[in-house]
């Protein structure tokens, strides 16, 4: 497969963008997380002033473990931030932390992207282990004995949810980000100087999942044309 001109041509762009843009997100984020902001608050103490602030007092702040595993959780209403943000005073902590937060207010005022990435997370979780093997299984049934086409096609459609998926975090992603700025700025936590590290480490940010887009579109293309190419043939 790495040797297809065809999968060279379709999947690796997402895949050489991905890995660019996690470089782009550790140099922006390893750079301002050197950066104290002015007023001495950590990335926890941030988003708790910004959960309470529109009322979401009921959203509880957890620690996780890793690097960069901060996410919020709609299921338990649950914002959890790994330590290096949670704990750091840092430009980039802040603009991680307040990111999340934002995702909390899209969830508490219903905002349907976000409220359809999380409906169609089972569904992609299932789609995505099993998609690949019956599309394995069904081009090769279909190669070697003449049949498994639709199986194939059933998993070509199965994989085709984390490509749907993707498309759909975009703006859930975008609109954290410029909630995250806005509040940032509105509620007086940064200055108009410190946001600037704030920016350079969430559009950074943003590039991951353009790349995990355009990585997913591509897979899904090359397995299709894959699939009806050797049918015609």
């Amino acid at each position: 497969m790495f040797f297809d001109p065809l999968w060279l041509i379709l999947a690796l762009p997402g895949l050489l963008l991905g890995l660019w843009a996690q470089a782009r997100v550790r140099s922006a984020f390893g750079q301002y997380s050197r950066v104290a902001n002015s007023r001495g608050l950590t990335g926890a103490q941030a988003a708790r002033l910004v959960l309470d602030y529109y009322g979401l007092h009921d959203v509880r702040i957890e620690e996780t473990g890793g690097f960069l595993t901060d996410h919020y959780d709609p299921r338990h209403r649950v914002l959890r931030l790994s330590p290096d943000v949670g704990r750091s005073p840092s430009i980039a902590a802040l603009g991680v932390a307040a990111h999340e937060a934002g995702h909390a207010l899209q969830h508490a005022k219903g905002y349907m992207p976000l409220q359809l990435r999380t409906a169609i997370v089972p569904a992609v979780q299932f789609g995505s282990f099993l998609g690949p093997l019956l599309f394995m299984i069904g081009f090769a049934l279909q190669a070697f004995a003449g049949f498994g086409f639709n199986l194939a096609v059933l998993g070509l459609a199965l994989f085709s949810l984390t490509a749907i998926f993707a498309l759909v975090t975009l703006p859930v992603e975008f609109d954290a980000s410029n909630r995250a700025r806005k509040e940032l700025m509105a509620m007086g936590i940064l200055s108009p100087q410190e946001m600037a590290g704030v920016n350079k480490t969430l559009n950074a940010a943003a590039l991951t999942y353009v790349a995990a887009a355009v990585a997913a579109i591509g897979q899904v293309l090359y397995y299709a044309l894959l699939l009806f190419g050797a049918r015609r043939e």
